[in-house]
């Protein structure tokens, strides 16, 4: 079995890679190959160094001739670019989402088309495809049925994606997954160009020591999950067998992974409970319209059944991603929390 994942040495890449090679399977089949496309691949990527993997690295949409030199059966496709950006600069959001986007599955068709095994192509989407208004605002809770309307350039490029892969596996060129993440949180590292970026920063900077910026009102809602639980959530979705009944995938529906609701000051008021009042003070509120306007047209409220059929369930609450940052990234934390409460 040749695996693929496209955006892998970003974040959630690297973590899914790192899965697959601990396990060395996919859905109980021994993985042969693991192809771990990325336009860079820093020095610090020591998956890179494993010897199942082969690395292909520069602008996925000129690099698919050498993905798929040989037959691919399965592709993570997490390449993006991220919500603001897209809403900065449209030529380049529908370039890298929807322009790549189509010629992988167009690569993918081909493959099949001469005798290859169609590939199961497994697509990272975005609680963004989502958006209220006032002439249509958004059900709560908000499932998989639920019109998607979205607000943002980002979420309509993954709209669009979504489309196409359900078109592409209605013809049988594809067997197309859909995961659709919600907000990740705590992501390491340096802040990104995704107007969800702050959901992270506001602990992540703090817990290093370092001032951060809210730029939502507090009492705003979001719908967050840990990347342990996002990963999770994308393989999950990826090895299911189709088919109705408990632990299937029925149906062309995407999956919305499952969601923690907690609100801006929540998430605050857990900071200050884990470090402390003189960490919890490093965060400034300071609202800025164009961000809010984009990160407050997201539900916050999901029904969770057709996750909760996978086997599936939310994080248990927002002191857990916490946890779950403090225990995986200690070296990104600055501060001696020893005397901090954390219960």
């Amino acid at each position: 079995m040749r695996v693929v994942i496209t955006g892998a040495f970003g974040f959630l890449g690297r973590r899914l890679a790192a899965t697959l090679l601990r396990t060395r399977t996919f859905g109980g089949i021994p993985v042969e190959r693991l192809v771990l496309a990325d336009r860079a691949v820093p020095p610090d990527a020591s998956v890179a160094a494993d010897p199942l993997v082969d690395v292909v690295h520069g602008d996925l949409i000129d690099r698919l001739d050498e993905v798929f030199a040989e037959p691919v059966d399965v592709v993570f496709h997490l390449a993006a670019a991220v919500s603001a950006e897209c809403e900065a600069d449209v030529d380049l959001g529908m370039r890298v989402n929807v322009d790549t986007t189509r010629a992988l599955l167009d690569a993918a068709r081909a493959q099949a088309a001469t005798g290859g095994p169609v590939p199961r192509v497994v697509f990272s989407s975005s609680l963004a495809v989502y958006g209220s208004g006032p002439g249509l605002p958004l059900p709560s809770p908000v499932s998989e049925s639920t019109l998607p309307v979205p607000r943002s350039s980002y979420g309509t490029q993954k709209l669009i994606c979504e489309h196409l892969i359900a078109d592409y596996t209605r013809h049988g060129f594809v067997d197309g997954r859909v995961a659709r993440l919600m907000t990740v949180s705590v992501r390491p590292g340096t802040p990104n160009a995704a107007a969800s970026g702050f959901l992270s920063g506001i602990i992540r900077e703090p817990l290093a020591g370092l001032p951060a910026i809210c730029p939502v009102r507090p009492d705003l809602r979001v719908a967050l999950a840990s990347p342990r639980r996002t990963v999770q959530g994308i393989l999950r979705v990826a090895e299911a067998e189709r088919g109705a009944g408990p632990g299937r995938l029925d149906g062309p529906l995407p999956v919305n992974l499952p969601a923690l609701m907690v609100s801006v000051a929540d998430m605050l008021a857990t900071l200050r409970q884990v470090a402390g009042d003189a960490v919890a003070d490093l965060v400034t509120i300071s609202p800025d319209p164009a961000v809010e306007a984009i990160v407050a047209s997201w539900p916050a409220v999901f029904d969770h059944t057709r996750a909760a059929a996978l086997g599936l369930a939310p994080d248990p609450g927002f002191l857990s991603l916490v946890r779950d940052y403090l225990t995986d990234h200690a070296d990104a934390v600055r501060l001696d929390l020893g005397a901090a409460p954390t219960s």
